[in-house]
C-alpha cells in the first residue's frame, strides 16, 4: 500500500493501432497514491530499452519510486529491466501470472486511458499518437479531480505529499 508519492508505481503495456493497422504500443506508469502518471510512452514495439529510457525521464521529473509494480512481461523480466531497478534501489514487485487484479491501479489506469484516450482518437502517425496521448497526459494530470484523491487533480494530490516520509502515518499525510 503507497501511503505517499513514489511509494509505488505501477506499470504495463497496452497496444492500439494507427489508421493503416500498424501496431501502436503504450507504456503506461501511475503512481499509486496520488494516481498522477508520470510518463506514457508510445511506439511501434514494445522493448525493454524503452522500459528503461521512460523510467530513466519519470524519475528525473519525479523522483525515484520505493517500488514498481509489473506482470510478468520479458521487458519486465529482462536483465536490463532487473538492472536498472537495482541501480536505482527500486524493488520490483511482480504480479501473480494470470491475476491481473494483483495489479489493480494500472488495470483501472488502463482502462481510463483506453476509454478517454486511445477509443477517441484516430492516430495517423506515431508522432500523431504521441501528441495526442501526452496531452491526455497533461489534462488527466493537471485539469481533472479523480473521486479517489478527494476530487483533487493526480498533480495537486503528488505536489502537497511529495514530502512526507514514507513510514509516515500521521492523518494529516493521509489526507
Amino acid at each position: 500500500m503507497a501511503i505517499a508519492p513514489n511509494g509505488c508505481w505501477s506499470m504495463d503495456w497496452m497496444y492500439d493501432q494507427l489508421f493503416d493497422g500498424r501496431r501502436l504500443w503504450v507504456l503506461t506508469l501511475v503512481d499509486n497514491f496520488s494516481r498522477v502518471c508520470p510518463a506514457l510512452w508510445v511506439g511501434h514495439q514494445a522493448r525493454t530499452s524503452d522500459v528503461v529510457s521512460m523510467l530513466n525521464q519519470a524519475v528525473a521529473a519525479f523522483g525515484n519510486p520505493r517500488s514498481i509494480r509489473v506482470d510478468n512481461g520479458s521487458q519486465f523480466t529482462s536483465r536490463e529491466f532487473d538492472l536498472w531497478a537495482y541501480a536505482n534501489g527500486v524493488i520490483v514487485d511482480f504480479s501473480r501470472p494470470g491475476k491481473p487484479t494483483d495489479n489493480a491501479f494500472i488495470e483501472s489506469f488502463n482502462a481510463r486511458v483506453r476509454l478517454e484516450c486511445l477509443n477517441q482518437h484516430w492516430f495517423l502517425d506515431l508522432d500523431d499518437a504521441r501528441a495526442k496521448i501526452e496531452l491526455w497526459r497533461q489534462d488527466y494530470n493537471d485539469l481533472r479531480p479523480h473521486s479517489a484523491i478527494g476530487e483533487r487533480t493526480p498533480m495537486t494530490m503528488f505536489t502537497a505529499h511529495r514530502n512526507i516520509p514514507m513510514g509516515s502515518t500521521a492523518p494529516e499525510a493521509l489526507n
